[in-house]
């Protein structure tokens, strides 16, 4: 990708790339190059989905394969639940940034499997910290 467009928004987005720097199957990768329109169930206008990592790179096969990476905390993966202390305000927030972020996820694994040799996953901390 572009070496001067090299964005990340957290300490785990940081480690993903390291690792992606280190791993020799991993031949190309960019930050937030590839860009998705979605349309979002909050106000049912298109937007713009910047997609945290793009990752080219061969299998045991020498096939050339592509992942977008999308970074996320684990409790976003969730659905929020309605519980007695939280307030309102912030179970809608946490709802409405539920709903976009599989809005734009669904959309992403759409364009994902009409492409081939094309996947989109999701990491957590759980996933990049092994907790």
């Amino acid at each position: 990708g572009d070496v001067n467009n090299i964005t990340y928004r957290s300490s785990w987005e940081k480690k993903v790339m390291i690792e992606l720097d280190h791993n020799p199957n991993v031949y190309k990768w960019t930050s937030e190059e590839t860009v998705i329109p979605y349309r979002s169930p909050i106000d049912n206008r298109m937007h713009r989905y910047y997609v945290d990592f793009t990752v080219w790179y061969k299998n045991a096969k020498g096939e050339i394969l592509t992942t977008l990476i999308e970074v996320k905390p684990f409790k976003e993966t969730l659905e929020p639940k309605k519980t007695k202390g939280k307030k309102k305000e912030n179970f809608i927030r946490e709802m409405q940034t539920y709903l976009v972020n599989q809005a734009k996820w669904q959309t992403a694994v759409s364009i994902c499997e009409s492409k081939k040799n094309h996947k989109f996953i999701v990491m957590t901390e759980k996933d990049i910290y092994g907790k």
